[in-house]
């Protein structure tokens, strides 16, 4: 009897390890599982998602000249889903000027156009030229504007983009936007408004001047407004005028892809031209940095409109990191200013807009308006 404890006490050893050991195994092989799993959601979320099965029958879905730069995502299924519950595309008041007696009418472009690829892979450290983007982009035509060949566009939209010493932001901005707006069946015109001088930046003034000088050059029915240091990373996000005033630029990597406050208006930016003479433009006594966003989110919203924003999955831009430019400093009247939009709107904007047209350059990429706007009033004494 003695012999046998021995041995039973080892049995229960082996048994005891056998069964801790398979316990082991069984976790690790669950979290094998696990991590496979993850890993082939990324996989397709990321990589695989423009290899669609549709997209093989479909030739305007698949098409090998698709840039090196763009991610190899492809737009959801769903892509409505991603407009915002009563979003809707205006469409042109213009008359259908590309139909001719001999001529086969163009169909509409649709509201989501097939080329589109989703997400984008936005980078800033290749070198870039002006020759190579024009290189990338033959069917732009003189002053940076184009045309769908194919389909009749549902609004004529002019960019306007504010501008003084970023060329080299510019070159970014036009090596991105261009493939962008072309994929997205937009018929456009680029504004670069080149403040001259070195006085004090004025941001929302020079918007003014490039809505006024870009309808002297075409009839536009929107007007897209956007820095140019601000790239969009899906090409979802599409450069349209809305019902109501559209806010594109809703998720910076800036601020950590959110929206810094509810209120914010800032970065880029659309409105039809009826939206934009319905608050009488932007204000033009903004000098320095800040402030003139809020007012014109007040103006939108005292006026009876709202902003409208798309899906933050689709807002997403990424900012040309810089130091913030020389006679560009923080407003210290800004907020003040803010408080009284209900008072200075009806008198300050396109109504009471004054600068002097110095050239208007047409290049093959876009439109260059220099201008000189004034300086800024004295500062009232503090105290």
């Amino acid at each position: 009897m003695p012999d046998t404890v021995p041995w039973i006490c080892l049995e229960m050893t082996r048994l005891m390890l056998g069964r801790t050991l398979e316990r082991i195994c069984k976790a690790v092989l669950l979290l094998c599982l696990v991590h496979f799993l993850i890993m082939m959601i990324l996989y397709f979320d990321v990589y695989s998602q423009r290899f669609d099965i549709f997209s093989r029958f479909n030739g305007r879905n698949f098409s090998r000249t698709h840039h090196y730069y763009y991610n190899l995502s492809r737009p959801n299924g769903t892509f409505a889903s991603y407009l915002a519950t009563g979003d809707h595309f205006l469409h042109s008041a213009r008359p259908e000027t590309n139909i001719t007696p001999t001529a086969k009418p163009l169909p509409p472009c649709p509201e989501v156009p097939p080329g589109l690829v989703g997400r984008l892979l936005i980078e800033f450290s290749s070198a870039m030229t002006l020759e190579r983007v024009q290189k990338e982009n033959p069917n732009v035509t003189e002053g940076g504007k184009y045309t769908p060949p194919d389909c009749r566009a549902k609004q004529k939209v002019a960019i306007i983009i504010p501008f003084r010493h970023r060329d080299h932001h510019l070159k970014y901005w036009l090596h991105y936007l261009h493939p962008i707006l072309r994929r997205q069946k937009i018929d456009y015109g680029i504004y670069i408004i080149n403040q001259l001088g070195e006085d004090t930046f004025n941001r929302a003034k020079l918007l003014n001047i490039g809505y006024t000088e870009a309808l002297k050059d075409a009839e536009y029915d929107c007007f897209i407004f956007s820095d140019v240091d601000l790239i969009p990373m899906d090409d979802r996000n599409l450069y349209h005028c809305y019902d109501q005033p559209r806010h594109f630029a809703i998720a910076m990597d800036k601020f950590g892809f959110r929206l810094p406050y509810a209120g914010y208006f800032g970065g880029v930016s659309g409105l039809s031209r009826n939206q934009f003479l319905k608050i009488n433009g932007f204000p033009n006594e903004y000098w320095g940095w800040g402030g003139e966003d809020d007012d014109i989110y007040n103006r939108i919203t005292l006026n009876g409109m709202k902003v409208s924003r798309p899906d933050v999955r689709i807002g997403r831009y990424r900012m040309i990191k810089h130091e913030r430019d020389k006679h560009n400093e923080p407003n210290p009247q800004r907020f003040n200013k803010i408080q009284n939009t209900k008072v200075t709107m009806k008198r300050d904007g396109i109504n009471s807009l004054q600068y002097r047209l110095v050239q208007v350059t047409k290049y093959p990429l876009y439109t260059n308006v220099s201008v000189e706007i004034g300086k800024p009033p004295p500062r009232p004494p503090r105290g």
